[in-house]
């Protein structure tokens, strides 16, 4: 698959590129309900997701971003029906080796948090070589959430601090919020300026609740395999038009709507 070229966020979307978010992190939901809806066994929902997973990715590396983040599997989704996760760890392991052409052409670098113990074999193998292939690319960062959950990351980022301070290499009284961040699972990668959640539920489930202390939340009613670059665009012109004051009194200059 050749390499695409770069979007311009001005045609493509009537925005200046200072406008854009620099990282957005996605909630993938509603691959059940949208199986459900038209009689079809649940994986066939997550097999139509990864659909949107290449869209969406093409075009966020197209428009210059500098992350995206999917919430691909929470710590919590191991308590679904067996062989609904048997399905979902084949189809990532196949996403893995099938999309690996496009992470490379697309100059994507792929990254994974979550704890690894517990991921199949395959699925390790899978992303351990993608990540090895793109380590050294300079576009968009690609970061899978995986077996991941906000609050054990949360837990494994102290004890590597409390471990630190055990060694004696780091004082009690030194450690701040940049201590923390670089302890957790997303070390190096910007915070997420935008949280968009697919299918309509008003929650954030256990994901970066540390990172997006100030992000925006943008909740749309499209399940994730009907998610498409036109529901991406319209989530990051909404995301132009908010204030953000990050905790002070005067906001930031909005962006205005895009003329029709």
């Amino acid at each position: 698959m050749p390499t695409q070229p770069p979007l311009d966020p001005q045609q493509t979307l009537g925005l200046p590129r200072e406008a854009l978010p620099r990282h957005i992190a996605i909630i993938m939901d509603g691959n059940g309900r949208w199986a459900r809806q038209r009689g079809l066994p649940r994986i066939e929902g997550h097999r139509h997701g990864s659909e949107a997973v290449r869209e969406i990715v093409t075009h966020c590396a197209r428009l210059g971003l500098d992350c995206l983040t999917l919430y691909s599997f929470s710590a919590e989704n191991w308590k679904r029906p067996r062989d609904e996760v048997e399905g979902l760890m084949e189809l990532y392991a196949l996403y893995l080796a099938k999309e690996r052409p496009v992470i490379l052409e697309n100059d994507i670098r792929l990254v994974q948090i979550g704890r690894r113990a517990g991921l199949p074999e395959d699925v390790l193998r899978e992303l351990d070589e993608t990540t090895r292939a793109s380590a050294a690319n300079k576009g968009l960062t690609l970061c899978l959430a995986l077996n991941y959950g906000s609050r054990a990351e949360i837990v494994d980022a102290v004890r590597r601090i409390a471990e630190r301070v055990a060694a004696g290499e780091l004082a009690p009284g030194t450690i701040d919020e940049r201590q923390i961040s670089e302890s957790l699972d997303t070390a190096g990668l910007p915070d997420p300026d935008l949280v968009i959640r697919t299918g309509g539920e008003m929650r954030v489930s256990n994901f970066l609740l540390w990172q997006i202390s100030y992000a925006e939340l943008y909740v749309t009613p499209v399940l994730w395999p009907d998610f498409r670059a036109e529901h991406l665009y319209e989530a990051m012109r909404d995301f132009a038009r908010r204030q953000r004051r990050f905790g002070g009194v005067e906001p930031t200059p909005s962006i205005p709507p895009a003329e029709t």
